[in-house]
């Protein structure tokens, strides 16, 4: 069997332990490349391709790719769907799968591109994967995302976490982050909030353990968006993010990184 497979749904569950009742922890969207490091039954252990994060598919949601194909992608100009949603059409059989913000197309050409062999239509704006990473990107699209709803594990539109959400938008602005939010906070300089921050730094929030459990963005005027019940914007100081509607403070702040 081959080790390597790519995601041809619009968005694919990942979990914690083979089995459809185990907790969801991550979730692949279209054109998303995998390692597959092990099988049971019928689930299969995997390995983002651009995060090394690792959980288990249900086999019939992932398309196994030989080794030649997935080399050859890995060569082909990526893309990714930069609006809220798509559609891509199978030219062989018609099928339709409507896509989200964040797929990932390889090697479009004139609106069609071609995956191990089946041809596709794509309907949908796209821009090409960024060899140099853009700042000035980071907020604008993560406003893309305000109001979806919270989910743990979530990586759309339809429903997202907070780590989730940093690590999509600056994936689509032309940076890998890792998957959590204590792993995020691995990458950039610490920043000095008061005097230093800027639209687009990361902002870390930990419990009284010290650990860290919620990260949001940067905007201007000390406010910061971030996925907590939903995608919203609230107010940051140097005590952490501040809820008017609740009239409290919900998250502590740690620190502040930037990393582009």
């Amino acid at each position: 069997m081959t080790n390597y497979g790519i995601c041809l749904q619009a968005i694919v569950p990942v979990r914690k332990s083979p089995g459809d009742k185990n907790e969801m922890i991550n979730q692949l969207l279209f054109g998303e490349l995998v390692h597959i490091k092990d099988t049971y039954e019928n689930w299969l252990l995997i390995e983002g391709a651009d995060d090394r994060y690792e959980g288990w598919a249900d086999k019939k949601q992932l398309h196994r790719l030989t080794d030649e194909t997935y080399n050859h992608l890995l060569s082909a100009q990526k893309f990714f769907l930069n609006e809220m949603t798509g559609r891509c059409i199978s030219q062989t059989d018609q099928t339709d799968t409507h896509l989200v913000l964040g797929s990932q197309i390889w090697g479009l050409k004139n609106g069609e591109f071609e995956l191990d062999g089946q041809k596709f239509t794509l309907q949908g704006s796209c821009h090409p994967a960024r060899q140099k990473p853009e700042k000035k990107q980071l907020t604008e699209t993560a406003l893309k995302y305000l109001n979806a709803p919270y989910l743990w594990g979530g990586r759309s539109p339809f429903g997202i976490d907070c780590s989730g959400l940093t690590q999509i938008v600056f994936s689509i602005c032309g940076y890998k982050l890792p998957r959590d939010a204590s792993q995020q906070v691995t990458h950039g300089e610490t920043i000095d909030f008061n005097h230093e921050a800027e639209p687009g730094d990361l902002a870390f929030f930990g419990n009284e353990e010290g650990e860290i459990i919620h990260v949001g963005i940067v905007l201007n005027d000390q406010k910061i968006i971030h996925a907590s019940g939903k995608v919203r914007i609230d107010q940051l100081d140097h005590q952490g993010i501040y809820n008017v509607q609740d009239n409290r403070y919900s998250h502590n702040l740690r620190l502040i990184k930037r990393v582009l």
